[in-house]
């Protein structure tokens, strides 16, 4: 049994097509990804159709152009899809995020027309599946001031060396857009981006990495050992990755932010369909006052969360590259910061109500609190979101 807590009327911001667009995805992925969830965090698995099966529902490239095999959409439908599939499952949500935010849309508003026209529609139908080169061993939160990796010009190539750490979909990644430094005296003035595909001679995953949570989304650390990518596939203009990376940073932030709606929905609905049925003292629990106020709470803070993320949303709808960098970054920061704070929260509330079954690996309620942690660190922890806020308000 399942109680939908969330359906009852549209959605602030949400015009017909957009209203029709989340339960049209919902369904999807509820069918398609929600029996998957227990084998994907058992087994650290990933399905190998999941990608391609998105692409063929036509979930995927939802900003591209049609002419490159997109949907032609805004950046609100965008973030819709992944607020649908990781209410039902976190980590297809996950693998979504990095390879359509982290390296679709960072190629199609930066790369030359001829790197578009190779990877973009076969990223768009699922075919091929895209990743994010950015992190390293020793740099985290100063993911461009500490970068290591080098990219050093030779002929029509360049020729890279480093490693790359807790890259998401890295070990099912068919192109990385990896950020190297390409005159290292520069520091991240000196940074470049490149399409590197996963098959040129030099690059390799390491090691599969095991996580506490999202344990379906693929991570891996990957190495790169005198590997040649050539000229051409340079994204952007040399020495200027940093333009690159911060025009999509801002926009993943937001939809990790609305991934955690659609986790708080179904922490809410899984509390509410144990509050009714679970049975103590001759009663159902949701009877008791201290149960009653802590679904009441992930209700409210889940709409409040909603109301917030709809609003930068409909903020950045359009202008998702025009707007000013200030003040989308500013807002992205607060929502995803303000957004975590809510889901895990959210997700404590609904462990305490299933009690000692909350406490239980198997159950998709212990899923969603581990899962949730990890959406305070990513995209920048919830720290760095702090400074980035504080700075705007406040002045450099």
């Amino acid at each position: 049994m399942t109680t939908d807590v969330t359906g009852a009327s549209p959605w602030f911001a949400l015009g017909e097509d957009h209203q029709l667009i989340l339960e049209q995805v919902e369904r999807f992925a509820k069918d398609r990804f929600w029996p998957l969830q227990a084998r994907m965090d058992d087994d650290e698995w990933w399905p190998e159709d999941a990608f391609p099966v998105l692409g063929e529902a036509g979930y995927l490239g939802c900003t591209v152009p049609q002419e490159f095999g997109g949907a032609g959409l805004d950046f609100f439908t965008s973030a819709l899809v992944l607020q649908a599939v990781s209410k039902w499952n976190p980590s297809v949500g996950l693998g979504i995020l990095a390879h359509e935010n982290l390296c679709l849309n960072n190629i199609l508003h930066n790369a030359s027309p001829e790197l578009c026209e190779r990877y973009v529609p076969g990223m768009c139908d699922g075919t091929i599946v895209g990743a994010l080169g950015l992190t390293e061993p020793g740099a985290g939160s100063d993911a461009l001031g500490s970068m290591r990796t080098t990219a050093r010009r030779d002929g029509d190539d360049y020729v890279l060396n480093g490693t790359k750490l807790y890259i998401t979909n890295g070990p099912i990644a068919d192109v990385v857009l990896v950020y190297a430094k390409t005159s290292p005296d520069k520091g991240a003035h000196g940074i470049t981006a490149f399409a590197v595909d996963t098959d040129a001679p030099g690059f390799a995953v390491a090691q599969k990495m095991i996580k506490m949570g999202m344990r379906g989304s693929q991570t891996a650390e990957i190495v790169f050992e005198d590997c040649r990518v050539p000229v051409a596939n340079v994204v952007g203009e040399v020495d200027k990755g940093v333009r690159v990376v911060m025009s999509g940073l801002d926009l993943e932030r937001i939809g990790l932010a609305f991934m955690m709606i659609g986790m708080c929905e179904r922490a809410l609905e899984l509390s509410v369909d144990y509050a009714k049925s679970r049975q103590q003292f001759g009663q159902a629990i949701g009877q008791f006052q201290f149960v009653q106020g802590m679904v009441a709470d992930i209700y409210a803070e889940t709409e409040s969360l909603r109301a917030f993320c709809y609003q930068v949303g409909a903020e950045v709808n359009g202008i998702a590259h025009g707007a000013s960098r200030e003040h989308v970054s500013k807002r992205a920061a607060a929502v995803v910061l303000q957004a975590g704070l809510v889901l895990m929260r959210c997700v404590d509330r609904a462990v305490q109500i299933h009690g000692g079954a909350g406490y239980i690996w198997e159950m998709e309620v212990n899923r969603l609190y581990r899962a949730g942690k990890l959406l305070q660190i990513g995209a920048g922890t919830n720290e760095v979101r702090r400074i980035i806020i504080a700075r705007e308000l406040l002045g450099r």
